[in-house]
């Protein structure tokens, strides 16, 4: 979708809503508020509504209020309060309706009060988490070893899809924020989300994030002893408490298989 559309549909949602007086406010989320970056061509529309209590079920069930509700193929119930909805043009809207006691649920980064006639302003500041949650590397690196040798298990097992999911998948939820805070020092982290721990991590880091993805590329195995050596050279001489021997002993289980 281009910027003059995705601007339009902003507009016409907040028009939608703002007329309807169960509807207490609009946050717009990550790209669509517009604070640190625009919307491309790939961003979906990420935002809150909040409404009175009693009310918020309606708005989860009964779609009439988005525009061009007519052109939604697809809704997904993706949590007690999100939804995900998708237009015929390929247009993905990710929202959550609350009640203002249900938003203490939420966490925010990136946002824009579109409307708000409850003065929530003070509640949604309270939900921000502007700073990267602070890593305990040897935790990370522990679950970075655990997960490569689990998913050389599977792979030696048979269970190939399991052995990718473990080796290309979960481990870049510890690898990512292990790596991201060793290389952070010298590096300006600002760029990175601070909810969602892989997010924009080439931006910041670009030689070591495409060699992470040439990596992912390779079959599980190899992939496995790429990451592991990666991590060894990055850290073995640098981290204090570097589990030499449990690196050693994975290294070995892999090169067995």
């Amino acid at each position: 979708m281009d910027i003059q559309a995705y601007r339009q549909l902003t507009e016409n949602l907040k028009s939608n809503l703002d007329k309807d007086e169960r509807v207490l406010a609009l946050i717009a989320l990550g790209s669509m508020a517009e604070t640190s970056r625009t919307p491309d061509n790939w961003s979906d529309h990420d935002f809150f509504v909040i409404t009175q209590t009693g009310e918020q079920e309606n708005f989860r069930n009964d779609l009439s209020w988005l525009p061009s509700h007519e052109q939604i193929i697809l809704n997904i119930r993706e949590t007690a309060h999100g939804l995900k909805v998708l237009y015929n043009n390929g247009h993905l809207l990710e929202f959550a309706v609350f009640d203002t006691a249900e938003l203490q649920v939420a966490r925010v980064n990136d946002y824009r009060i579109l409307f708000d006639k409850a003065d929530i302003t003070p509640m949604i500041t309270s939900l921000v988490r502007d700073e990267l949650p602070a890593v305990n590397m040897h935790k990370e690196l522990s679950m970075v070893l655990a997960l490569l040798l689990v998913g050389a298990g599977r792979y030696a097992r048979g269970e190939k899809l399991s052995a990718h999911a473990f080796i290309k998948t979960y481990i870049l939820y510890s690898l990512l924020p292990l790596l991201r805070q060793h290389l952070a020092v010298a590096t300006d982290p600002s760029p990175l989300d601070t909810l969602d721990p892989i997010r924009r991590f080439e931006q910041v880091f670009p030689e070591i994030g495409a060699k992470i993805n040439q990596i992912l590329l390779l079959p599980p195995i190899e992939a496995a002893l790429d990451i592991l050596e990666l991590v060894d050279r990055l850290l073995r001489d640098t981290m204090p408490d570097y589990p030499v021997q449990a690196a050693d002993v994975v290294k070995a289980y892999l090169e067995q298989i």
